[in-house]
Order: structure tokens, then C-alpha cells, then sequence
């Protein structure tokens, strides 16, 4: 059967379950603390991160619900950054239908909120202080643009990120070369050290960003 480069990438079926995407479920597996008697090596894990990402978050926008939903969604796509590492199992991150999933809901909730609530702040947000009246019209259209395309380039940016090096890595894997065996295991082994840097790196911009864009909104 003729497979192209991306069908890695395409969750495989079976009758009764798809088991690639046993990854969604397993993001749910490790979110609850609360039922272990004693702290875990797994819950002291989540609690530096999420300590981290707390302080980094403070600094640019204080809301307390907010940051909650952001802390829990940077711990989500960490897990399934780190799952989607592991052999024979499925990224979810890596579609494009999950990362929209992540930051769209939240974007609109947002937007619509402050539109309904504070409807001429937000009008003044879309036209800059001291802009000339002849490029006004134009500063509001980039400004409205701005606004729609922001949830939809970072869902591109963390399913781009994510592909690229499990790309690399599947090119890789179709050298069957005894000679270069050994270089192929060494530059596997750094790859896969530079993916698990990228899958944290992924979910903090993802949520440092998301932070961003919402300190913006009055």
C-alpha cells in the first residue's frame, strides 16, 4: 500500500477504536491530584511547571480565572507534546483540527465578552493614538485582521513546530543502511533530546502568547 510523507501523521483505525488518539485520553489521566494520597514524582512535576509558567504569566497580565484556564491549558499541550515522543503513539497537537480546538474557543469567549461588555474601548482599540485620518480606514482594517487571524496563527504555529522535527525524524528512520547506523542512532538520539525542548517550548508560547493578545483586550 503507497503511503506518502504525512501519513504518519494520520491516526490509524480500527473496528473498535482509533488507538492513536489513545493520547487525548491519557492528557486526561494525568490532570487530576487530588485522588493521590501522597504527592506524586508526576503531580511535583506539574506543580514547578505550573509555578513556572505562573511567574512568567504574572508579569505581563494579572487575572486570576484566566490565568487558571492558561495554566491548564499549557500543562495539556505540554502532555500531549511529550506523549506524541513516545514510540507508536499518535500526536494530537500535530493536527490542526486540535490546536484550533485549543485556542479558538478561548479567543472567542474573549472577544465576544468584551464586545458585549465593553463595546467602545473596544472600537478605540482598533485605531491607534495620534493616526493620521487618511491611513485611519486602513489602520482599522489591519487592526480587525489582526484580531481574527491572531488564534489562527498560533494553532499554525504549534502544528508547524510539532510536524517539522517528527518529519525529520521519519526521514531518518527510512535510512536502513548498516553503515550509517551508528551516525543515524546518534542523530536520533539529539533529535529526539531537541524535540522534547520543542515540545516545551511550544506549549509556553502558546500560553505566553494567548496571555498576550488577552492583556490587549480592555
Amino acid at each position: 500500500m503507497l503511503s506518502n510523507l504525512f501519513s504518519s501523521f494520520d491516526p490509524s483505525t480500527t473496528i473498535l477504536i482509533q488507538w492513536n488518539w489513545i493520547a487525548m485520553v491519557l492528557v486526561l489521566m494525568n490532570l487530576p491530584n487530588k485522588f493521590w494520597l501522597l504527592e506524586s514524582r508526576n503531580s511535583m512535576t506539574k506543580l514547578i511547571f505550573k509555578k513556572f509558567i505562573y511567574k512568567e504569566m504574572k508579569f505581563i497580565y494579572f487575572n486570576k480565572q484566566l490565568m487558571s484556564n492558561f495554566k491548564a491549558m499549557f500543562i495539556i499541550i505540554l502532555i500531549m507534546n511529550i506523549y506524541g515522543l513516545t514510540p507508536f503513539m499518535f500526536t494530537p497537537t500535530s493536527h490542526l483540527s486540535i490546536s484550533i480546538s485549543l485556542g479558538l474557543p478561548v479567543w472567542i469567549s474573549l472577544m465576544t465578552f468584551s464586545w458585549s461588555n465593553q463595546t467602545n474601548l473596544m472600537f478605540t482599540h482598533l485605531l491607534p493614538l495620534s493616526t493620521p485620518p487618511l491611513i485611519a480606514p486602513f489602520m482599522i482594517l489591519v487592526e480587525s485582521l489582526s484580531n481574527i487571524i491572531r488564534p489562527i496563527s498560533l494553532s499554525v504555529r504549534l502544528t508547524a513546530n510539532m510536524i517539522a522535527g517528527h518529519l525529520l525524524m521519519t526521514l531518518l528512520g527510512n535510512i536502513n543502511s548498516l553503515k550509517t547506523l551508528p551516525i543515524i542512532l546518534i542523530i536520533q538520539t539529539m533529535l529526539m533530546m531537541f524535540e522534547m525542548a520543542v515540545a516545551l517550548i511550544q506549549a509556553y508560547v502558546f500560553t505566553i502568547l494567548m496571555t498576550m493578545y488577552s492583556s490587549e483586550i480592555p
